[in-house]
């Protein structure tokens, strides 16, 4: 591990080799920009993909080429074309603009995100000609004043004043309902107008076994819990942990070895207060929530970071080299059967679940909370490049799971 790097704006450096696949479709988009950048109607182009795959990476190196098309190239159809890369998501639009410090054809005030390029051009009454959009599943599909969002959809507000739109999207890592999407929402819109859709397959960030990544896909997506594959431990560090503490205090001395290594959990503590802190307890082990970051660095790049509970909000989007990931107190096995459900009365990001009238009733809201929830817990699963620790709030799957475990290191 002596090349590895911890740094996020080295790992989307535009100058970092890309794979031919990625490479080709670099080209493959570009052509697309060029051929409808004049046309009558906006055009869209889509590139699909699980956590892992590649899809920032794609996106860091070909807004790098549009820009320089934009501000150099005099014979290119973009030349003196405007253009912004938004991303609705603080921590990765951090790593953005400081990639756009470093690169004398990107500046920081190209990168954005989505409600401020609206209301700004809403402002001076303009367009755009090319908008990137990283994270396409954050965008908000309803209206939120808090944020100063009055429309009712992103997107739709986007395609409105732009020629060319790219994004990147991925139906699994859509968390809120107020930013809902299902691919046949997104494609209800994309679709009206000339396209071109591309999925990514190939995982990238984790070391793991595919068959250990299908382990994971296998309880986020069936809700089921079954023994881990024979190989789970081949060239990844898996493992399990009856004890809470010993899983934190295991991830702090990888964090001495290596660097990012971080407990990561989801929604349903009760509010343990103590000064102005929200913490989790199980057993031994007691850590505050993440905090709001403030600094220009990512919450996971901050050393002191080692010392809170991570979520979504702040790891989506980057790697980690090792994570143990609490199955907090919503998740449980059903007595006598493989079957994992999700109590969403227990629930504490009361932000994350709210009613969304516009699209569902009150059943079918109990639904979409749960497919939200393991959707959170799929993108925890898929952050650590090197090694995945697990450890389980309820007692039976805790047992389940360490079990399963201990098959594995005997066999």
């Amino acid at each position: 591990m002596s090349e590895l790097t911890n740094d996020a704006t080295q790992k989307l450096a535009v100058n970092l080799p890309l794979t031919s696949e990625q490479e080709k479709l670099v080209k493959q988009i570009l052509a697309f920009t060029k051929k409808h950048i004049n046309g009558d109607t906006p055009a869209i182009f889509t590139v699909y993909g699980d956590a892992g795959t590649g899809k920032s990476v794609v996106l860091a190196h070909l807004f790098n080429k549009i820009q320089l098309a934009a501000r150099t190239e005099k014979d290119s159809p973009l030349y003196q074309t405007k253009n912004y890369f938004l991303v609705n998501h603080p921590e990765i639009l951090k790593v953005y603009k400081e990639i756009a410090g470093k690169q004398a054809n990107l500046y920081k005030k190209d990168f954005t995100r989505p409600t401020s390029l609206i209301n700004g051009l809403d402002k001076k009454q303009t367009k755009v000609d090319v908008v990137v959009i990283d994270e396409a599943h954050l965008l908000l599909s309803h209206r939120d004043a808090y944020n100063n969002f009055t429309y009712d959809n992103q997107l739709v507000e986007i395609i409105k004043r732009a020629k060319v739109i790219i994004l990147v999207f991925d139906q699994y890592q859509v968390m809120r309902t107020k930013t809902y999407w299902s691919t046949e929402q997104l494609e209800e819109i994309t679709h009206q107008y000339p396209h071109e859709d591309y999925h990514l397959t190939h995982q990238f960030r984790m070391n793991a076994s595919s068959e250990l990544i299908n382990w994971f896909n296998t309880f986020t997506d069936e809700s089921k819990v079954i023994p881990f594959p024979q190989n789970a431990r081949n060239g990844y560090d898996f493992r399990v942990f009856d004890d809470a503490e010993k899983m934190r205090q295991e991830i702090v001395k990888r964090n001495q070895e290596v660097g990012l290594a971080r407990i990561l959990s989801t929604t349903g503590y009760p509010s343990i207060l103590d000064g102005k802190k929200h913490y989790i307890k199980e057993g031994k082990f007691k850590m505050p929530w993440d905090q709001y970051n403030y600094t220009v660095k990512p919450w996971a790049e901050i050393p002191e970071t080692i010392n809170e509970v991570g979520s979504f909000y702040t790891c989506q989007g980057f790697d980690l080299n090792y994570t143990g990931i609490i199955l907090s107190p919503p998740f449980y096995q059903v007595p006598d059967t493989n079957q994992i459900q999700i109590d969403t009365s227990k629930f504490t990001d009361t932000e994350a679940f709210k009613r969304r009238t516009d699209l569902f009733d009150d059943k079918e809201l109990e639904q979409v909370k749960m497919r939200l929830f393991m959707n959170q817990i799929n993108v925890l699963f898929k952050r650590g490049i090197y090694g995945t620790y697990l450890y389980a709030h309820d007692p039976l799957l805790r047992k389940t799971l360490y079990e399963y475990y201990q098959k594995l290191i005997k066999d």
